[in-house]
């Protein structure tokens, strides 16, 4: 099954969904960016049969079958069409999505129908409260339940929270065992799932790339060390800021070398000092002076 989506548009001058092209197929899972809050929903009409496009075309298997459409993909959490009310208990979501398909729907089925499927600890949790991805897994079960069912078309299940890794693995897993897969995300999803696709498409091309990689890193191991080196650079630099602080023992053994710079001044002022001896020897000779008058008049 192709269901193709041919420059459809939505609304005066395209405002409820502008021109858009993009076709999904049995077996794969493709996303489609869709912002404001109507476009998503929008969008998820258009390509399940369920709204007629103002402009453009939409096709399965190359005709215009809109009933076929309608019944072979499923429109699965639209906001304001098929997302359940957030307070209900999630055994009252499955239990009315098990009526949809014609098969047991009382409590009791809902409950055992959701221990197979390993999720029956969650039976009476509102489903506003229910992990993205297991939400994600739930509601599209119980799409698929319904007989004829070849496609589905997921609207917008970034806006509840969480890592779109989950509930785009849950996409492809259903991609994987037979279904169209389209999924109708933001913009901040959008550039996550693209991310994703770079990673992927460089593992895609088989083991040898990993393992050449690890060499790689491990042959970057110098790198690494001259990357810590600046991490130690301040330890060179403590030693240059403790050289000035030694200057002065240089100094100390420049004046021990000898007396070309120091010891000549030390000298020089050292006589000055002690030329007072000899003055005061000068100074001496007229105090014994009367002491020679004084023998002279005793004669």
């Amino acid at each position: 099954m192709k269901i193709a989506l041919q420059e459809v548009s939505k609304g005066r001058n395209g405002q409820a969904l502008p021109l858009t092209s993009l076709e999904f197929h049995t077996g794969s899972v493709r996303f489609a960016l869709a912002e404001t809050e109507q476009r998503p929903t929008v969008l998820g009409l258009i390509a399940s049969g369920r709204m007629r496009p103002d402009s453009g075309r939409v096709s399965i298997d190359g005709s215009t079958d809109t009933k076929a459409l309608r019944r072979r993909v499923a429109l699965v959490d639209a906001p304001d069409v098929s997302d359940p009310h957030p307070d209900i208990a999630l055994a009252g979501v499955v239990g009315e999505e098990l009526m949809f398909a014609g098969v047991g729907a009382t409590p009791l089925h809902a409950r055992r129908w959701l221990a197979q499927l390993g999720y029956a600890e969650l039976a009476s949790v509102p489903i506003g409260s229910i992990d993205p991805a297991a939400r994600v897994r739930i509601l599209c079960e119980l799409a698929i339940l319904r007989e004829g069912v070849d496609g589905v078309v997921l609207v917008s299940p970034d806006r509840h929270g969480g890592s779109p890794d989950g509930w785009w693995r849950i996409a492809g897993e259903f991609a994987d065992r037979g279904y169209a897969m389209l999924v109708i995300v933001g913009g901040s999803a959008a550039v996550a799932l693209e991310r994703m696709h770079e990673f992927d498409a460089v593992n895609a091309s088989g083991p040898v790339e990993p393992l050449a990689l690890e060499p790689l890193r491990q042959a970057q191991g110098p790198t690494e060390d001259w990357v810590a080196e600046p991490a130690e650079a301040p330890e060179p630099t403590e030693d240059w800021v403790a050289e000035p602080a030694e200057a002065p023992e240089p100094t100390a053994l420049r004046q021990a070398q000898g007396p070309t710079e120091t010891a000549e001044p030390e000298n020089w002022v050292a006589e000055p000092v002690e030329a007072p001896g000899p003055t005061d020897t000068r100074v001496a000779e007229p105090v014994e002076a009367p002491r020679t008058d004084e023998n002279r008049e005793a004669r």
